[in-house]
This record gives C-alpha cells, sequence and structure tokens, in this order.
C-alpha cells in the first residue's frame, strides 16, 4: 500500500510540473486521472483537478464520467453545479451524463432546468441528450414528459427506443413496454441485449409468459442469447411465470454467469418454494468459486428462514461476519426472520439491538412480526409503540402486522393511526383491518374499510369473504364472491374455500354450495387441498354424505381436515362403522392424529352406541398419542355414557375431571335424563346449567319436560312460572326446507305459508294412509296437560311434518327431501317421518340439534338410537 501511495505522490508530482507545458495540457493529465482511478485514489485525483490550471473541456467531462460510473451521484451533480457557476464549458456529453445522474438521484427538479438549459443552447437535438431526458424523466415518474422529449427527437437510435421501453418498465406500464416494442420491431430498428432485458423484465411482472417465451424465440434468432444479463432477464422470467424448469434450463445453458445469474437462480427456486434446490445451486456457486454478494446471502438466508433450517443459518450468519457484510441491513434483517421463524427470537433480538442507530421501518417491522409469530403478542406491542417514540414512521407492512394481535390491540386505536398515516387505502393494510374487525364482531366496519380500498386484489376479496363466512353472514359472503366475479376478477383457490366454508352453515342454501362447487372446477382450482377439503366439510355438513366421500376419495392429497371432515361427517350421519374404518385408514398411513380427530372418532362411537370402542379410543387418545383431554373430549365421554343409558359412569367421569364441568356437560345429562326419565339427576343437572348460564331456556325446558313425562305437572307448572318470573324466553321450534333456491320455514301449527290449505290437506291425506299402514300417536310426546284428542292434533301440525307436505306437494314424485330442525326431533315425528319415507316412496333427510336422519323405505340410519 506503501508502494501505491509513493507512486501516486510521483505521478503526481511529474504531472504537476509538466502541466505548465502547453503540450501536456491536453494529453497528459487525463493519463494521470487514469493512472490514478487505477490505483483507487479517487479522491487525490479530484484534488488534482482542483489544483490544476486550465481545467478542459475534456476533464471536466471525464471527471464526471467517473463520478457517474462508481455511483457518485451527488458529487457528479455537485461538480457541474460548480462548473456551471465558474462558467466553464460544457457539451452535449456533459449535459447527456448529467442528466443520467438526475435519474439515478430522482430529482426531477435539477433535471428540468438542465432540460432547459439544453434548449438554449441547441443540444435538444443531440440523440444522446434526448435519450438521457427521456431516461430521467421516466425514471423520475414524469412519464408523458418522457413519450414528449421521445416523440420530439428527430434523430433516434436503439439506445432511445430502449430508454423509454425501460421506463415504461419502471413505471408498471408494461403493456406500453410491449406496444412500444412491436413499434420498434416495425421501424426495423434492432433490438439490443438491453431492450430484450427490459421487455422480459416487464413480462416476468405480468406474468405474460406466453409473449415472454416469443421474446425468448426472438433472443435466440438474433443470437443473443448468450449475454449474460439477456440470460439473467429469461431466468427470472421464467422463475416468476413459476416455469422454474425452465428457468433451470436457460440457467445451465449460459456460457458464462455472474453473481446475478447465480442469485437469479437461487431467487427462483425460493420463489417457488424448491428452498432445497435453492442450497444445491449455492453449493455449486460456492464449488465454482464465485464471490458471494450481500444479494445472495440475504436471498439463501430467507430460504433458511422458509423450512426453520436454523443451523444452515447460523452457519451463514458467521459466513457473513467473515466475509465482511454483516453491517449490510438487508443481510441484518434476514438474519433476524430466520431466528424469528426457528423459534430464536431473543438471539432475533439482540441482533436487533445490534442495528442500534440504524435500524429502519423494515427491521422494526421483522422484530415485530417475529414476536407476534412466537406468541409474544405484549412484546411485539410494547415494540410497535418504541418505534413510534423513536420517531420511525410505521408502513403498510408494520400495521398489517400489529393488526393481527387482536387481543393486545384495539382495532380502533390502529385505525386511527392508520388513517393519519393516510394508508386507510392501502390493499394491505385495509384488508388487516378488516379482518380485525371482522375477529371482534364487528362485520359492518369491516365493510365499510374494504370498500375503502382503492385496488382491491385477490386477498382482500377472499378476506372480506372469509370474515363473512366466519360471522355466520352466509348471504354477505355469497354476495361477495358473485360481486368479485362481476367485477372480473379471478377467483382462487383461496377464495372457494372460504365460500364453500361459507356455505356449510346449516341456513346455507344446498343448490348454491352445488354451483360453487361446479364453478371451482371451471377455473380449475376443484383439487386444490383447501378447496376439495372444503368440499368435503360441505357436502358432510349440508345432508349428502356420498357426494362428501366421493370428493374425498377422489383427492390425490389430504390433509387433516379432510380426514377429520370425513371422520366426523360419517358420525354426524350416524354411519359410525365408516367413520372408524375412515379413522383406521389414517391411522395406517401414519398421519398425525390431533384432539379433533379424536372428537368425530368418540362421537362417531356416541351416534352408534358403541361404549366399549368409544371408552377404547379415549384410553389410546391420552395413553399411546399423549393427548391431553380437553372439555370437548369430556363432553364426548358423558354423552357417550348418557346415551348408552350409564348416567351413574356419566356422572363419576364428571367427578374425575381435572376441571369443572361446563354448561355442554350439564346439559348433556340433562337431556339424557328427560330420555332415561331420572328425575332426581336431572334436577341437579337443571340447578347446575341454571347456575352457568341463568338465562338459557334449555335447562327449564328440559326439566319441565322431565316433570311432564313423569306426570308431576304441579312441578312442570312451577317451573313454568319461574321462566316468566326470571325472562327466560322459550327457543322456538322452527324447521327448513330449500326448493328451488328459496329457503322456506315453519312454526309448528304454521298458517302463514300461501299454500297453507294444500299443506293441511296433505297432512291429512297422510294421517289416514299412516293409520291404515299400522301408526298410532304417542301421545307422551306431546307435554301439555290436555286431552288425548288434542295431543293428537298438536303432534300432527309439529313443524317438521308441515315441511316435509310442503316438500311432497311443491317436487316431483321421487324427490329427494331435506330439511333442517333447530331442535331435536320427537320420537313421534321420528316414526311418522320413517312410514312416509315408505308410503310416499321418498328418500328425506331430516337435520336436527344432534345428527343427521336419513329416512329410506321404512327406517332410519340412526337404528332409533339418537
Amino acid at each position: 500500500m506503501f508502494g501505491v501511495r509513493q507512486l501516486g505522490r510521483s505521478n503526481r508530482q511529474r504531472r504537476l510540473t509538466q502541466s505548465l507545458s502547453p503540450e501536456y495540457d491536453v494529453v497528459l493529465i487525463p493519463k494521470t486521472f487514469v493512472s490514478c482511478w487505477k490505483l483507487s485514489i479517487f479522491s487525490h485525483s479530484r484534488q488534482l483537478f482542483d489544483e490544476t490550471p486550465q481545467q478542459g473541456l475534456s476533464r471536466n467531462n471525464h471527471l464526471l464520467f467517473e463520478f457517474s460510473r462508481n455511483d457518485q451521484n451527488q458529487e457528479a451533480l455537485n461538480l457541474f453545479l460548480g462548473l456551471r457557476r465558474s462558467g466553464s464549458p460544457t457539451d452535449g456529453s456533459s449535459l447527456s451524463c448529467v442528466l443520467k445522474v438526475c435519474g439515478c438521484l430522482l430529482d426531477g427538479i435539477v433535471g428540468k432546468q438542465v432540460h432547459c438549459h439544453c434548449i438554449k443552447c441547441g443540444y435538444v437535438e443531440d440523440v444522446s441528450v434526448g435519450t438521457s431526458l427521456v431516461d430521467m424523466y421516466m425514471k423520475t415518474e414524469s412519464v408523458e414528459d418522457g413519450e414528449r422529449v421521445f416523440n420530439e427527437m428527430s434523430m433516434k437510435n436503439v439506445v432511445s427506443w430502449t430508454s423509454l421501453l425501460a421506463g415504461y418498465k419502471h413505471n408498471g406500464l408494461n403493456e406500453k413496454a410491449l406496444k412500444l416494442f412491436s413499434r420498434m420491431q416495425l421501424e426495423g430498428i434492432k433490438p439490443n441485449p438491453f431492450t430484450f432485458a427490459a421487455v422480459l423484465g416487464g413480462l416476468a411482472a405480468d406474468g405474460a409468459v406466453e409473449k415472454g417465451i416469443q421474446v425468448h424465440t426472438m433472443v435466440i434468432k438474433s443470437g443473443l442469447d448468450s449475454t449474460i444479463f439477456v440470460g439473467n432477464s429469461l431466468v427470472n422470467m421464467y422463475s416468476k411465470s413459476l416455469m422454474v424448469s425452465d428457468a433451470k434450463a436457460v440457467f445451465d445453458s449460459m456460457e458464462s454467469r455472474n453473481a446475478v445469474s447465480w442469485n437469479s437462480m437461487i431467487a427462483g427456486f425460493v420463489t417457488n418454494d424448491l428452498d432445497l434446490e435453492a442450497f444445491e445451486i449455492f453449493y455449486r456457486m460456492r464449488l465454482e468459486g464465485v464471490m458471494l454478494t450481500q444479494t445472495v446471502f440475504a436471498t439463501v438466508i430467507k430460504s433458511c428462514a422458509n423450512i426453520k433450517e436454523m443451523n444452515f443459518a447460523k452457519q451463514l450468519h458467521c459466513q457473513v461476519i467473515k466475509n465482511g457484510s454483516d453491517f449490510y441491513l438487508n443481510i441484518k434483517t434476514a438474519l433476524m426472520v430466520a431466528y424469528s421463524k426457528c423459534c430464536e427470537i431473543d438471539d432475533a433480538f439482540k441482533l436487533f439491538c445490534m442495528m442500534h442507530g440504524v435500524q429502519n421501518v423494515v427491521s422494526w417491522t421483522a422484530i415485530i412480526s417475529g414476536y407476534l409469530q412466537n406468541g409474544r403478542t405484549d412484546r411485539a406491542v410494547n415494540l410497535f409503540c418504541q418505534m413510534r417514540r423513536e420517531g420511525v414512521r410505521p408502513n403498510h407492512f408494520t400495521y398489517s402486522s400489529i393488526l393481527t394481535a387482536n387481543t393486545a390491540v384495539s382495532p380502533s386505536q390502529i385505525h386511527a393511526l392508520v388513517v393519519k398515516s393516510n394508508y386507510e387505502n392501502s390493499s394491505s393494510v385495509g384488508t388487516a383491518l378488516s379482518d380485525s374487525y371482522t375477529k371482534i364482531g364487528n362485520a359492518n366496519e369491516a365493510a365499510k374499510i374494504f370498500e375503502l380500498i382503492d385496488e382491491k386484489d385477490i386477498v382482500a376479496w377472499s378476506a372480506m369473504l372469509s370474515g363473512y363466512a366466519q360471522t355466520g353472514n352466509i348471504e354477505g359472503a355469497v354476495k361477495i364472491f358473485l360481486q368479485l366475479a362481476r367485477e372480473g376478477v379471478e377467483p382462487n383457490e383461496f377464495t372457494f374455500s372460504s365460500v364453500l366454508n361459507a356455505c356449510a352453515a346449516p341456513t346455507a342454501s344446498v343448490e348454491q354450495g352445488k354451483q360453487l362447487h361446479a364453478s371451482s372446477i371451471k377455473s380449475g382450482f376443484s383439487n386444490a387441498l383447501c378447496v376439495s377439503s372444503a368440499l368435503v366439510t360441505m357436502y358432510a355438513k349440508r345432508g349428502n354424505i356420498e357426494n362428501a366421500n366421493e370428493v374425498f376419495q377422489r383427492q390425490v392429497e389430504r390433509d387433516l381436515v379432510s380426514w377429520n371432515s370425513m371422520i366426523s361427517g360419517y358420525a354426524q350421519h350416524g354411519c359410525g362403522e365408516k367413520s372408524l374404518k375412515i379413522f383406521e385408514e389414517m391411522r395406517s398411513k401414519n398421519f398425525k392424529l390431533d384432539g379433533i380427530t379424536f372428537i368425530g372418532v368418540i362421537s362417531a362411537c356416541t351416534h352408534a352406541g358403541l361404549v366399549n370402542e368409544g371408552q377404547r379410543y379415549f384410553e389410546m387418545m391420552v395413553k399411546d398419542y399423549h393427548i391431553v383431554p380437553t372439555m370437548e373430549h369430556y363432553s364426548c365421554m358423558v354423552d357417550l355414557y348418557s346415551r348408552a343409558g350409564m348416567l351413574e359412569k356419566a356422572m363419576d367421569l364428571i367427578n374425575k375431571m381435572p376441571f369443572h364441568a361446563g354448561s355442554t356437560i350439564w346439559r348433556t345429562v340433562l337431556a339424557a335424563c328427560r330420555v332415561h326419565l331420572n328425575v332426581e339427576l336431572g334436577e341437579l343437572a337443571a340447578e347446575k346449567l341454571i347456575s352457568l348460564q341463568p338465562l338459557d331456556s334449555a335447562a327449564f325446558v328440559l326439566l319441565s319436560n322431565i316433570y311432564a313425562t313423569a306426570g308431576n305437572w304441579k312441578k312442570r307448572a312451577e317451573v313454568r312460572k319461574l321462566m316468566d318470573v326470571k325472562n327466560v324466553k322459550k327457543e322456538a321450534g322452527y324447521s327448513w326446507i330449500e326448493i328451488k333456491n328459496k329457503t322456506f320455514s315453519f312454526m309448528a301449527g304454521d298458517l302463514s305459508h300461501p299454500q297453507s290449505d294444500r299443506i293441511y290437506f296433505k297432512l291429512e291425506e297422510l294421517s289416514i294412509r299412516l293409520k291404515d299402514a299400522g301408526y298410532y300417536p304417542d301421545t307422551k310426546y306431546v307435554l301439555h296437560d290436555v286431552e288425548e284428542e288434542h295431543k293428537e292434533v298438536i303432534l300432527s301440525q309439529h313443524s317438521e311434518r308441515l315441511a316435509i307436505a310442503f316438500g311432497l306437494i311443491a317436487t316431483p314424485p321421487g324427490t329427494p327431501i331435506q330439511i333442517v330442525k333447530n331442535l331435536r326431533v320427537c320420537g313421534d315425528c321420528h316414526t311418522v317421518i320413517k312410514l312416509i319415507s315408505k308410503i310416499e316412496g321418498r328418500d328425506i333427510v331430516v337435520r336436527d340439534s344432534n345428527r343427521f336422519h336419513h329416512f329410506k323405505g321404512g327406517s332410519c340410519s340412526c337404528g332409533d338410537y339418537w
């Protein structure tokens, strides 16, 4: 280093002496500058310039160019302004260079001033100046000015065309870029490598891979496929178009590669979730001795975060430190994200603290998101507040992240900050804000936020749709889906998944779900895992277990939702053995089981009366799979014993539970006491249930029914009076039926339907035919102290019978009928519906509050056990 400095000084001394002679004024001084650049003593060269007399135009331009080439754009601009103040001469080359500098600095104001100077000096006709003006205006987002300059240029070369084309791409006007490229060819301008690189970049951003392939063909015909940066652009385009194998083929065919080539290929694999392949390319890169850049490190560390490969991330961290790249913010931030995703949040925070003084909004957002991902919500909120105190302004990523901390922050407070920061119309922030309001049950505010979003992407639409589905607003969910279709937004698999989940609700339209299934097939998303799993759930919950099984059997890949939905679906439909068969198949494939799986399995045993099997699966869950039983698991076991009449065993389990029994368990016991007429235990269960939920009508109604069944009308009257005193309202019984995409509801004794006369006439007709078939009303299910004849009338007008009678007169013979009831179907109606299915030759599906009943040919799938 000492020798270099000495050489620099001796050169300087010799040139200063020689500069006194005019013959060296033009020739030798520039050589001194070149020598100084080669010795990497740029600051010394600047000093030499300042001390050199008779500063000539060529020397001025030379120094301008050197500043520009070394990305010292501010220095270049300052030099130019100094030259203008001193009256030093400039030419087209000077102006062209400084215009490019203005573009790099995004300084449109100075750029326009230089433009005015070009016009005054008559340099605007210079093709290099005109090209630089186009470049400057496009980089400063003055697209119209850039177009105007281009159109006014009397002479244009391929660089001029490429500058405008690259400018369109820079401003996201990819369609304009493509049109310009076509026009360029029509005018006989032969594209150069930079032209192809710009076009391919725009096509990659738009995902227009078919046009990209055509351009690739042109590249090959032009013989430019061996150019490194064209090859890099092709790799980038194919990677972004999810054609990573084509990207790899281009990469492998490249005769020479630079660091950008390697990073583009690594980034392509990471973008396509092929992280192991990205590691392989990184390994090859190291073997070939390619210098590792900060971009490569950041990309590979991101890949480690994706697959939670902590050990390799730590090795890369060490390599970064050895390489001297640890001071780059993007690398430190990538390391923070990797440590956070690998549950090493404390190490991530240490890295964050080491960035003190240079922390920016990206690093703050990364550490806040890290704490949120690791379940440390309070710490994330504290950091968010600290970030604001330190004057760092949150961006849309920050707001989108902090809004996920629903339990620790108020959406309205964050909303106020979002409005002040002018992010309310941002798609990502608006989506997160809308989702936050939905999760606290404020659907109206969520809808208002959604409408304010300027450019709603598919994520925003899907989030709003999902919000409606979660809150049970089926109509709102379907309306949003139809609206996005009308506005030309292409739904994705998550959109279909959300709307299909909405259609799984009991009050949703059956036909609507089928139509959406058809739409998913047309869109090519029906085989997507989240969509097919949603279809299994929807069909199972809407009474069509056969269709659910068909979708399940066609699934190439299954997730936990698919298996659990099928197990629970068969359980709800009374197909206990089929449910257990699916469970055993799931076990044989070594699929990971969870608590929900066993809830479905035990429920299957409950509905089929398989008490011993239910006990065995409960023990298997605890002993073999080490799943800690929750309240839901104990509720299933209590239900298993209670339905089988094993009330003492149910109470033993309740007394041994590690926590106090909840309302669901006591309601289960009370309902079983009603079926098995255990008055004493029923009174205890009712007392417990009322203490937990004083205004729940189920406790009072079930207890009064127990007294009524036992013939204790006095006690029943007392319970009913107590309900009046406490203003507890009994839930009315309703039955629904869907006919031609319209839902009709009925109450017991309902006369509100326009076709009531025909409905009751059908009931009278059925009554005669039922008696001919041997039916006799079981009036014990009428819990009123009235005459027997009146009891028979009450039974004949139950809501489910009215719905079925309407279904029989409103649909062609042989059409299956499906109804939904919000309460448990009574025993007498169960008998009647079995007979109706036989005498009318109809398959009838009834979904009551407990399960599905499939009536066919005089029998029910429940086997009279429900």
